[in-house]
């Protein structure tokens, strides 16, 4: 039977819980444990799918196609395994399913109350992985902080478990913030003592407390927190503030929190822990050799978790290059046809975002205009890549007035248009052409070139597509559909061969790209950006 590790969180939002636990799992995998990571989020929201990027960040798709929260992202990104549906639990899909229950009748007339019947359910999904055999160690991010209302059965449920299952089987983790005041020049760990108060308040004693601070804390401070929490002094583990989340492994590694983490489970901790292609690639990220400057055009620059795994495919790309890469957010409503020169001009790359909806979208067309007739290296990704389509119709077919139906539906020249088997679709959540699907290369591809392979899988997540009736003039004048789904003959890929560096996808290679595998895409694009700069030199 698998052990189960719980992460929650206290004091404040956003302390990295997500990240502890990609890192606590990387620790235990390179130990050879078999790790997995679920994410239960309180929100009521079936998932993440309908959720505006400003208020969640990116919606993260996994291959079998479940919309998801980002943190997904940060798993898959340091382990370097694929998760499912199964990974990312809310609120809103919990309460859907003892609903449908109910109105079934499974409950047998019973009043359906918070407890059992939801705890039930969280119980149920909380423990699944562990019971499939694939795993030794599940681990589990319990999303918001301990007192959030909406958190209550989520607690409640892990206070269950523990009381059911071997003490040994359980281990709870809770992060907290120690503050530092300027003012005083101390840090503070009474606010992480209310904290832990709180959740056994609930009922659930923590095992481990996982400090983030941005000072070191001493070993005074340390005792006091394992007396007035009830812990041992070796497990109050100190999160410092670090340059990269790609550090925190590392960091992780020094305050042996593997170690307490196994011999409060009863494994063994006697093999070695092999993390040296982790540390090369920290190594290299840390003193790269080259750099580069990358624009990202898109509508959300304002938050970066909008565009999340984009990001962190950089950073790999980059890493594999020996190359430090300067995102330069750019926002598309603030370009055009005047000032394109002034914003882009500078840059060795560009990629426009992918994206919904008409807000910004001439901006980004104005940007790839100029970056295709310039020889800038350019990556459009989903509607990036539509609107590189829609430029190349307008400013080389002629096609004054081409457009998307999802911008204009009454365009004369629809070049993008909405799949078939969309049109009949009224619900929103969960509904686009979602997850992985096949494309097959064109021999002599840029795309060939950088997979090494003809035959690959990508994720998807939209509802618009490349117009066929199109193909052939494009492909007569210099843009080529080298990417085509083999069932449908969608068009997955398109590139301009006579441009250094042309290319755009209707998927998603952004939720592909991990720290062992950057993506092939990435990697093009950061190499082109490199010879872009030596021949502006």
């Amino acid at each position: 039977m698998a052990k189960y590790i719980f992460v929650t969180g206290g004091v404040t939002s956003s302390l990295g819980k997500g990240i502890f636990a990609a890192s606590l799992a990387k620790l235990l995998q390179a130990r050879g444990y078999r790790v997995t990571i679920q994410k239960f989020d309180p929100y009521i929201n079936v998932d993440p799918g309908t959720l505006n990027p400003y208020e969640h960040g990116e919606c993260y798709v996994t291959e079998d196609g479940a919309e998801t929260d980002l943190d997904l992202g940060h798993y898959e990104r340091f382990l370097n395994i694929p998760t499912s549906q199964a990974n990312n639990v809310t609120t809103g899909r919990v309460y859907q399913t003892v609903i449908n229950k109910e109105r079934e009748g499974a409950y047998l007339g019973k009043t359906v109350q918070v407890i059992p019947h939801i705890t039930d359910e969280i119980k149920h999904r909380m423990l699944m992985l562990g019971k499939t055999g694939e795993y030794d160690i599940v681990i589990t991010e319990i999303g918001g902080t301990v007192g959030d209302i909406e958190a209550l059965p989520y607690i409640e449920t892990l206070r269950q478990i523990r009381w059911e299952l071997d003490e040994h089987d359980t281990l709870v983790c809770h992060l907290t913030l120690i503050p530092y005041l300027k003012s005083a020049k101390e840090l503070k760990t009474k606010p992480t003592q209310h904290s832990v108060k709180e959740l056994q308040t609930i009922g659930v004693r923590p095992d481990i407390l996982v400090c983030r601070t941005e000072m070191p804390m001493t070993d005074e401070m340390r005792k006091k927190l394992a007396l007035f929490c009830n812990v041992n002094r070796d497990s109050v583990i100190q999160a410092l503030d670090v340059e990269s989340i790609y550090v925190v492994p590392l960091e992780m590694q020094k305050e042996k929190a593997d170690i307490t983490v196994l011999k409060k489970l009863q494994l063994p901790f006697d093999k070695p822990s092999d993390l040296t292609k982790w540390n090369v690639f920290v190594e290299k990220l840390r003193n790269p050799q080259h750099e580069v400057r990358i624009g990202l055009v898109g509508k959300y620059i304002e938050l970066q978790d909008a565009y999340k795994s984009i990001h962190e495919s950089f950073i790999h790309a980059g890493t594999l290059h020996e190359c430090k890469v300067i995102v330069e957010p750019i926002h598309s409503e603030h370009i055009d046809s005047q000032n394109v020169n002034s914003k882009l001009a500078h840059l060795d790359g560009v990629l426009v975002a992918p994206g919904f909806g008409n807000r910004g979208i001439e901006g980004k067309i104005d940007a790839i205009k100029y970056v295709r007739e310039n020889n800038i290296p350019f990556f459009g990704i989903c509607l990036g890549m539509q609107c590189a389509v829609i430029e190349f119709a307008r400013n080389v077919l002629g096609m004054k007035n081409a457009h998307s139906t999802e911008m204009e539906p009454d365009t004369p020249f629809p070049v993008i248009d909405m799949m078939a088997e969309q049109k009949t679709i009224k619900n929103k959540g969960g509904t686009m052409r979602l997850g992985a699907y096949r494309c097959d290369l064109t021999p002599n591809s840029i795309a060939i070139g950088l997979y090494k392979d003809e035959h690959i899988s990508e994720r998807h997540r939209h509802r618009y597509e490349f117009n066929n009736t199109y193909l052939e003039q494009f492909e007569k004048a210099g843009m080529l559909a080298t990417g085509k789904n083999p069932d449908t003959g969608l068009v997955e890929i398109v590139e301009i061969p006579s441009h250094p560096y042309f290319i755009g996808v209707q998927f998603h290679p952004e939720l592909k790209s991990t720290v062992y595998n950057p993506h092939p895409l990435f990697a093009g694009l950061i190499g082109a950006a490199l010879k872009y700069k030596a021949s502006k030199n």
